[in-house]
């Protein structure tokens, strides 16, 4: 197949391969339409992700959901093949990046500590790191402020940070490497700020071991201790890092995406403030209509896979899969472009499917259920004060979310 940049569709391809690169601020704005125009041409495609890397990309709901049960797409790194321009970017083997029976030993380790009691229990520290911050916000000069900076990223890196015991942490430092992580920059960037956080971890868990305390790393820390086969020092550094990474980036981007579509939506966002008793179903409408996670973390072929009827080749190729397109597949949802808190939310895979369910969920629901209504509550005068074309997105395809949310109050 020759080049049809510039294709009616908007679609820029070559040689049967469509270039997500090419389309830069464009795609990252708005990638929905991108992906509804590949699903009307079939659930499998030949992408070229922003970091420049080729991959498999699934497109469709029920596409999307038996890939990510699929045993054949192995999260593992061993099972990728060579020379694709990519490497895991994490300081140890950590759940996102093993199979099973390892998934299942590492993530029974940390299951307790997400449990909906335990999380439940959380909820009065929840609203005071609210509180708190938003205090600090309704000071700020003029009655604006940044949300991403004021309340989505403070929050949910706070609550993290509390619960792993580590409450000194750097976080300004902590979100650069965790941006360069997940962004698409360079593999080399990504391999510099691996580095570092692999170091600044160590330091966290020796002082940890010196000082151990009430806390998820220090259980962690024990269990080591005392049962040396189950976590081994690497692995403890890589559970500490996906801990710290998947424990902010996915409430950070919940926050600020529902926030905007509840802005950009006066007539949903009118209701909500009448009814919070509309607030859990809400929040599953924002995770369905904008969630924060674009596609799963990377997927590789132990053998040949249909899907769809495209066979995508064995030996290691990449597999990625289009969560934000499950929720967006008029088969699944009626009317998938229209943000509608009452609608029944129920079968998005904006957390996940599968073993690999996002462990966090239950917390990522309760931030975001206590900041969002907080917010609405004590800025009752809260809009967008920026047009939204004007926001920039966040680079690379897995986590979707804007930089910065000016607004007023």
């Amino acid at each position: 197949m020759g080049t049809t940049a510039g294709a009616p569709d908007g679609i820029r391809e070559a040689d049967g391969i469509v270039d997500l690169a090419a389309m830069g601020g464009e795609f990252a704005r708005d990638p929905y339409n991108v992906y509804a125009t590949l699903r009307e041409r079939g659930p499998v495609h030949r992408v070229r992700m922003p970091e420049g890397a080729v991959c498999w990309l699934v497109v469709g709901h029920e596409e999307v959901r038996a890939a990510l049960t699929d045993p054949r797409l192995a999260k593992d790194w061993q099972n990728a093949a060579e020379g694709f321009g990519l490497a895991p970017i994490a300081s140890g083997p950590h759940m996102l990046i093993v199979d099973q029976p390892q998934h299942t030993r590492l993530r029974k380790l940390v299951t307790k500590e997400f449990t909906p009691r335990r999380v439940e229990s959380m909820a009065p520290r929840v609203q005071q790191m609210t509180d708190d911050l938003l205090d600090a916000m309704l000071a700020s000069p003029g009655r604006r402020a940044d949300l991403v900076e004021a309340l989505s990223f403070p929050l949910p890196m706070s609550v993290i940070c509390e619960l792993l015991g580590v409450p000194d942490l750097d976080q300004e430092a902590f979100r650069d490497w965790s941006n360069t992580a997940v962004g698409s920059a360079p593999p080399q960037e990504k391999m510099t700020a691996a580095t570092e956080v692999a170091a600044y971890l160590a330091e966290l868990v020796a002082a940890k071991r010196e000082r151990p305390g009430d806390d998820l790393l220090s259980a962690l820390i024990r269990t080591t201790d005392e049962d040396g086969d189950r976590l081994s020092p690497e692995e403890l550094l890589g559970m500490a890092w996906i801990l710290l990474v998947a424990g902010h980036e996915t409430t950070v981007n919940l926050i600020s995406n529902g926030v905007l579509a509840l802005l950009r939506h006066p007539e949903q966002l009118a209701a909500l403030r009448a009814d919070f008793g509309l607030l859990d179903n809400a929040v599953e409408e924002m995770l369905r209509y904008d969630g924060p996670v674009e596609t799963s973390t990377y997927r590789f072929t132990t053998e040949p896979v249909e899907i769809g009827g495209t066979v995508v080749p064995g030996g290691g190729e990449l597999v990625l899969v289009a969560l934000s397109d499950a929720d967006r597949d008029p088969a699944r949802f009626a009317e998938p472009d229209r943000f509608d808190i009452r609608r029944d939310a129920r079968g998005h895979v904006a957390f996940g499917h599968g073993i690999h369910y996002c462990l966090g969920a239950p917390l990522a629901r309760l931030e975001a259920k206590i900041a969002i209504r907080s917010l609405l509550e004590r800025c009752p005068g809260l809009a967008l004060d920026a047009h939204p074309d004007s926001l920039t997105w966040r680079e690379g395809l897995l986590i979707r979310g804007p930089h910065r949310l000016p607004v007023r109050f």
